[in-house]
């Protein structure tokens, strides 16, 4: 596993709508083994395997996890300079308070803090409130003037938390999604160094955190005969988080799997097939209608897209020390490889 490739590409600021960085690092890993590496104007980057000769067609099999994180916008500067903001994709705000942020500002990036009024200073019921978002604000701790040139209204930025290696896990901000679209480059890796030749696209989409718009886009684009969503799942070995609702989804369990309306049910016993012949441990979820991953979006382009959703375990989703086991990493990436090595020349996934 290149865990050094994996760490630049979740130290990356890229929220969702401003990707680019995020992108160069993917598009630059990629660079090294694909066949065809490019983007889109919306933001998208793909990497290619078996890439068809020119003026001929095949569809794809597409593989598609989102480099955009959740983050923060610049909403009122006030006269001291303390900039209000508003989320970029959904903040608890309670996980917000005192910490760092890095701001991608006009003429270089600066660094700031989210403060709210010291404990010493709220008053009666002020101390049992939940905070919100607009209780909070970034102080960059410059002249108010230098901060309304550098830092206009509009100003996108993520929160400063650098990736931390511990026990066997990596805990970092923007593992949703950042480690699916590196599963899906490290997948195409193995698909290329195993020889196989058909056409797999890997796909690193932009915007999932504000509406899946990068998966409709790319899967436009490409059309492909089916795809993968990979993304993040909620692990279930942690306080509060019920299995009645999200499956038993533990650390070490391997890939996750949903099942649902909106999931292609061939490829998910495929994949199954895949998992009990080479054994990779996997779990399964059930979405009765959304997944909430790009999967929603990829399954209704063109005539319908037959789509499957592949998702890692995740402690603390949409925080700033979110956590993933890397053995469950690298059973995605196995699992999916194995998949795509195993798919007849004209394979059907029609509903059965």
């Amino acid at each position: 596993m290149h865990l050094d490739f994996l760490k630049e590409l979740l130290s990356a600021a890229a929220p969702s709508g401003y990707e680019t960085r995020a992108a160069a690092v993917w598009k630059r890993e990629a660079q090294r083994f694909a066949e065809r590496v490019y983007e889109d104007q919306y933001g998208n980057v793909y990497a290619e395997i078996g890439a068809p000769a020119d003026g001929q067609e095949e569809s794809p099999i597409a593989l598609m996890g989102h480099l955009d994180e959740i983050g923060l916008m610049v909403s009122h500067i006030d006269a001291l300079g303390m900039l209000a903001f508003l989320g970029v994709g959904g903040w608890d705000a309670q996980v917000l308070v005192g910490q760092r942020v890095r701001l991608l500002a006009e003429g270089g990036d600066l660094l700031g803090v989210i403060g709210k009024k010291a404990v010493h200073t709220l008053e009666g019921d002020e101390r049992n409130k939940a905070s919100k978002l607009e209780d909070l604000w970034i102080d960059t701790a410059l002249d108010p003037a230098e901060v309304r040139r550098r830092v206009p209204v509009g100003t996108v930025g993520v929160i400063e938390q650098p990736p931390l290696e511990i026990g066997g896990h990596l805990v970092s901000k923007a593992l949703d999604n950042r480690i699916g679209a590196f599963v899906v480059l490290e997948t195409l890796r193995a698909l290329k160094n195993a020889g196989v030749t058909r056409r797999v696209v890997a796909v690193g989409t932009a915007q999932e955190e504000i509406g899946s718009f990068g998966a409709q886009v790319s899967g436009y684009h490409l059309n492909p005969v089916a795809g993968v969503a990979v993304d993040v799942t909620h692990e279930t070995n942690q306080a509060g988080v019920s299995e009645k609702k999200y499956g038993t989804v533990p650390f070490g369990s391997g890939a996750n799997l949903s099942v649902g309306g909106i999931v292609n049910p061939v490829m998910v016993r495929q994949m199954q097939a895949v998992a009990a012949e080479r054994g990779i441990a996997y779990t399964l979820s059930a979405s009765p209608r959304r997944t909430a991953t790009d999967a929603d979006s990829l399954a209704l382009v063109r005539a319908g897209i037959p789509t499957a959703v592949v998702s890692i375990p995740n402690r603390y989703m949409h925080s700033p020390s979110e956590m993933v086991r890397l053995s469950d990493v690298q059973a995605c990436i196995d699992l999916l490889a194995g998949w795509v090595a195993g798919l007849e020349a004209q394979p059907d996934f029609s509903r059965r």
